[in-house]
């Protein structure tokens, strides 16, 4: 019997915002998969998912380093692929659960790359992304009318983060946690710090709301924090 690989976005934070056809899969899945670094004790996507992982399933946490040793990583994901393909091959359903979307800035991705040739079935279940619940959280439109909305990794270079806040009507930035203190200055100089807002660990316990974002100062980011924002009126026309 053929194995069968899921991919599964469990989306920010909240489990009620996985879709019915992520929880089914994780519910009939053999073996649950999920990612975590060498310092996390567990998966925050494992404990998204938790609510509906079945007594029946296994659960293997595969770890995939955060460093730049690039035989470390070599070694990482070789050792990963083949312990998924022994599962696959044996011919078990296997669930690999990613925070958000499986396919937008996911470690999920490359994990699919390996395997897309392995003759196996492949299913990706799409998820809530942060960005998305962070609109609905606050009631803010994403873009509207003929808004341009820009999806940047915050740790972009600088002259590539500069041409994108400098043409885009709303911006949403990721992995802020690096270089927040340059990325509030970056918005302030394009006029976008005033309607910004950055939230931490949406969904998530400790979720944390953040309206002003230079009385941040140099305050610690949590790695889960994403910042929405808009240009103000008033800077769209100067640059008209």
């Amino acid at each position: 019997m053929a194995g069968i690989f899921y991919g599964i976005g469990v989306g920010p934070g909240d489990p009620e915002l996985l879709t019915l056809k992520a929880i089914n899969a994780i519910k009939t899945a053999d073996v649950i998969i999920a990612p975590r670094t060498e310092k996390k004790d567990e998966s925050t996507a494992m404990s998204i998912a938790r609510p509906y992982i079945q007594e029946r399933s296994e659960i293997l946490e595969l770890v995939f380093p955060m460093n730049y040793n690039a035989q470390a990583l070599s070694d990482a994901w070789v050792n990963n692929k083949k312990t998924i393909l022994e599962l696959l091959d044996a011919g078990k359903k296997v669930a690999f659960l990613t925070l958000g979307d499986p396919m937008l800035y996911s470690t999920y991705m490359y994990v699919h790359r390996l395997l897309e040739d392995s003759g196996h079935e492949i299913i990706n279940i799409p998820g809530v992304n942060s960005f998305s619940a962070i609109g609905n959280r606050l009631g803010m439109a994403l873009a509207e009318g003929g808004d341009i909305l820009s999806i940047v990794p915050a740790t972009i270079d600088d002259e590539r983060l500069e041409r994108v806040l400098a043409v885009s009507d709303n911006v949403v930035l990721m992995k802020v946690y690096k270089n927040f203190t340059e990325i509030v200055e970056k918005l302030n100089k394009h006029g976008m710090v005033e309607n910004a807002v950055m939230v931490s660990k949406c969904g998530l316990e400790g979720e944390e709301i953040i309206h002003d974002l230079e009385a941040n100062g140099s305050k610690k980011v949590n790695y889960l924090s994403t910042i929405l924002t808009k240009r103000s009126k008033v800077s769209k026309h100067a640059l008209a």
